[in-house]
């Protein structure tokens, strides 16, 4: 299997502990021989040559977004839309305010899915903006309402005094939103845009590269850049950027579940394998090697494309033992953790196919079932929630229980 020589050739390509300097590449017709640094540092001359300030600040409003979703005494439709496409001066901090990157326009935008199908990109655009909408039109002005079928309100997992907050068919908004992004902005972006050949390749990129040309004012050439900004999406809110994997967790988007993967027995390396091919990749542009560069990126898409998948049966089978115990307030909140992981499948790589395990449609389909009683969540019975686990861990080789 391609995997089985990805991995191969990940484990056989040299990684030596030192930073990478951009000047050390090799001229002539040789191939050169690629060499990882132990940390993601990278230098020309004695600057570094790494940047992805944008995907952190992405990064930085969407967790600002999420939080303001459950400020029931602020929260505004305006508001949140504001917050989403960066306008009227939204956020807490300035430095995001000033800033002209938004969320909106980066979610379901990648080259390789939907430069030519904006149709589906508005439409999965305007999807994460209705749970925005629905947040503050259906759920908020029932915060004190008790929950129950057709009735938005707050409900409790048994046993527990915190109180969720749902929509009348048991949806968290909040936290479909926060998994949807997890795909529609952070892995659309990583595995299909800044990754893909489309991005990396596009117009005069590779002979620059091949020529050390940087961009206007800039230290890094424009493939290195693209590649740094996908890193950006996994570690740019890491305390340590460079040495990310000792506190995964510092964001609570895809930093935060690749490090839940992790923390699983049954997955645990997917880390290291992460964090190497994307050191080995960039090192890889440095050498000017687009062979070991484009291995990196095969791992990287097939490793990333797990989590959704994991987490999505995870929750989906937690829903489905809460029902089973008629605990409603633990089944929601598993199950809307779960709707968006699934949401986010279409946003996977599959470096075999160049195109995601899940198609949109396929994903519509899941939703529908997931959805299709009266009361939506309320009526979702066991065996349709293990009927959509069992065909998403087949199509990714792992089993419910590893889930």
């Amino acid at each position: 299997m391609k995997s089985t020589l990805i991995k191969s050739l990940a484990v056989s390509t040299l990684i030596l502990a030192s930073c990478s300097n951009d000047d050390d590449n090799m001229g002539g017709n040789e191939t050169p021989e690629v060499t990882a640094p132990a940390t993601y540092t990278f230098e020309r001359g004695s600057e570094s040559t790494v940047s992805f300030s944008g995907q952190t600040t992405r990064i930085a409003m969407a967790a600002e977004l999420t939080g303001a979703m459950m400020d029931f005494d602020n929260i505004s439709e305006e508001l949140l839309l504001n917050m989403y496409t960066n306008e009227n001066n939204p956020f807490s901090e300035a430095s995001l305010n000033e800033s002209t990157k938004n969320i909106k326009s980066k979610v379901a935008a990648s080259a390789a899915y939907f430069a030519t199908n904006t149709v589906l990109s508005n439409k999965i655009k305007a999807d994460l903006e209705s749970s925005l909408k629905a947040q503050v039109n259906e759920v908020a002005p029932n915060k004190e309402v008790i929950a129950s079928k057709g009735v938005a309100g707050q409900i409790a997992a048994t046993g527990s005094t915190k109180l969720r907050y749902v929509s009348a068919t048991g949806l968290e908004y909040n936290q479909v939103f926060a998994k949807s992004l997890i795909g529609g902005l952070m892995l659309d972006q990583v595995l299909n845009n800044y990754l893909s050949n489309d991005v990396l390749d596009e117009g005069d990129n590779q002979a620059n590269n091949d020529n050390d040309v940087v961009e206007e004012g800039a230290t890094y050439t424009t493939m290195e850049h693209k590649w740094d900004e996908a890193y950006g999406y996994v570690y740019g809110a890491s305390q340590d950027p460079a040495n990310p994997n000792t506190t995964l967790g510092d964001d609570s988007f895809l930093n935060n579940y690749l490090g839940r993967l992790e923390a699983d027995e049954d997955f645990q390396g997917i880390a290291a394998d992460v964090f190497n091919a994307f050191k080995l990749g960039r090192a890889a542009i440095v050498a000017k090697n687009y062979v070991v560069r484009d291995e990196q990126a095969d791992i990287i898409q097939e490793k990333l494309s797990l989590v959704p998948a994991v987490r999505a049966v995870h929750y989906l089978m937690g829903g489905k033992a809460a029902i089973e115990a008629e605990d409603y307030g633990s089944a929601f909140h598993e199950l809307s953790e779960g709707y968006g992981f699934v949401y986010s499948l279409q946003f996977t790589h599959n470096p075999e196919t160049n195109a995601p395990y899940f198609s949109n449609e396929e994903v519509e389909g899941f939703i529908a079932q997931l959805m299709e009683g009266e009361n939506g969540l309320w009526d979702v019975s066991p065996e349709v929630l293990e009927e959509i686990s069992v065909k998403i861990a087949a199509k990714f080789n792992f089993t419910l229980e590893q889930a």
